[in-house]
């Protein structure tokens, strides 16, 4: 198939490609620019309702396959992703504001890697005998869920829509995918490679749309087995409820707000690279970054210094351009709120000493990466999430107050700590609430590795063999040998 398809942004439902039943289109932006580069369809209940039917009828067929046939597709996918890598990395870059460079060693990279990890796994999918006291022979087998509702943000479209079909189809599962309305364009380009890869007609569903509308609609939908969401946490509450009233199984990746521990032995000069890497990584847009920088306080100073010199140095610029670290804001109204959250740091009496503005460049939606130092623990911009480039830096005086302020805020999706002292890293990584505890470097992710949050980052896990058992239900068999 064609860029053409996606330049016409249709619908993809039961293997073919339609307008929307209201005619309705939504426009797509380029962050660099904020010029319009197309419009997609701007799908509705209807539509959703279509794109349901088409599942449920390819649900059957697909969830007879033996594991081994599906992970042959699963991996035609993963190689179809390398051969068009060029087309994936051009539309993520466009699309999202990402650079090149990252779009193609993190979001293509880990994209082929999950749909070949979980090709592994589908192969091993099976269950277990069970000894009981009784006269009897039982064991489980897990089955598919059904229809996976997979509902993803504008931040990582390819990895994130990807850590939910993949494991998703390798359990027998099908899917729809309502990807961002901001950014759509992945999402259809790999329609075109499911298509190429040989996954039957209705087995994956792409319905572009408004999350008021047709995220709503899909949510709502009594066809839908499974919610697998990732996006704000305000709007993640608002679906897991939606879900609970039909008890359906959902997976929630919420927001997040890391903290990154500093200790006294750390090893400074890789520790300082995993900071900066960690909060202005994907221009800060990153569920688990890591924009709290906790330090021990015989390093504070030093460390607020090494980051006012090092920061303004990392390259902030267009991000087709190959020496770009760091992008555009993805729209207008997120850079517009990291602007808010920078003014509440100054009256909150932050001090900022670097950044702080936003850059004209090309009409784009920049801002230059910011640290704050000084603010009160019960500063807004240090128990919120910011979701942009800005680091706040506090200090502590004790391990025990350093886990008392990383545990202080609402969430716990990831949390960091450098030391050299392995004990301590054990120690502080039991008592952190988070699901994923990096040590010496931040974001380090695989996809046999799981993450996922507690408290108000969500539930459930992605990655990991713990990624497919999410889209199974456990059936036991107990038979009689009497």
């Amino acid at each position: 198939m064609s860029s053409t398809r996606i330049d016409d942004g249709l619908l993809f439902i039961g293997g073919q490609w339609r307008d929307a039943a209201s005619g309705g289109r939504i426009d797509v932006l380029d962050p660099s620019s904020g010029s319009v580069i197309g419009t997609v369809a701007d799908g509705g209940p209807a539509d959703i309702d279509a794109a349901v039917t088409a599942a449920r009828e390819a649900f059957g067929p697909w969830a007879a396959l033996s594991g081994r046939e599906r992970a042959r597709v699963l991996i035609r996918i993963a190689e179809l992703i390398r051969e068009n890598a060029d087309e994936l990395v051009r539309l993520e870059s466009l699309d999202v504001g990402k650079p090149v460079t990252l779009c193609r060693a993190v979001d293509v990279a880990t994209a082929v890697e999950e749909y070949e990890f979980y090709a592994g796994l589908a192969q091993g999918i099976d269950g277990t005998t069970r000894k009981t006291p009784l006269n009897t022979f039982a064991y489980t087998r897990r089955e598919p869920l059904g229809v996976v509702a997979a509902i993803t943000p504008f931040n990582f479209p390819l990895i994130l829509s990807s850590s939910k079909i993949a494991p998703a189809l390798a359990a027998g599962n099908v899917v729809i995918h309502k990807p961002a309305d901001d950014t759509p364009l992945s999402a259809l380009f790999m329609a075109t490679l499911f298509q190429q890869a040989g996954v039957p007609d209705g087995v994956v569903n792409v319905v572009t749309g408004t999350g008021s509308v047709a995220g709503e609609a899909l949510l709502r939908h009594p066809g839908v087995d499974k919610i697998a969401f990732t996006g704000s946490t305000a709007i993640g509450r608002h679906a897991a409820s939606v879900a609970g009233e039909a008890l359906k199984s959902v997976t929630m990746e919420l927001g997040g707000n890391g903290p990154h521990i500093v200790f006294e032995d750390a090893d400074l000069d890789k520790a300082i690279g995993a900071v900066i890497k960690g909060f202005v990584f994907n221009t800060g847009q990153f569920c688990m970054a890591g924009p709290r920088l906790l330090v021990a306080r015989p390093l504070y100073d030093t460390v607020v210094e090494i980051l006012a010199n090092a920061v303004p140095g990392v390259p902030v610029g267009d991000p087709r351009d190959p020496a770009t670290i760091v992008g555009p804001m993805n729209a207008d109204r997120h850079l517009k709120k990291v602007e808010e959250y920078v003014a509440l740091a100054r009256q909150e009496g932050g001090r900022v000493v670097c950044g702080g503005q936003r850059l004209d460049l090309g009409g784009g939606y920049y801002y230059q990466p910011t640290v704050v130092a000084d603010l009160p623990n019960d500063s807004r911009v240090v128990q919120e999430e910011v979701f942009g480039p800005v680091l706040t830096v506090q200090p502590f005086d004790s391990e025990d107050e350093a886990v008392e302020l990383a545990n202080s805020t609402p969430y716990g999706l990831a949390a960091g700590i450098a030391t050299t002292n392995m004990a301590r890293a054990h120690r502080v990584a039991d008592r952190l609430q988070a699901g994923v505890v990096w040590v010496n470097d931040w974001a380090m992710l695989d996809p046999a590795v799981p993450f996922g949050g507690v408290k108000s980052s969500g539930s459930g896990r992605e990655f990991g063999p713990e990624g497919l058992d999410s889209y199974t239900r456990v059936k036991s068999v107990v038979i009689s040998l009497d």
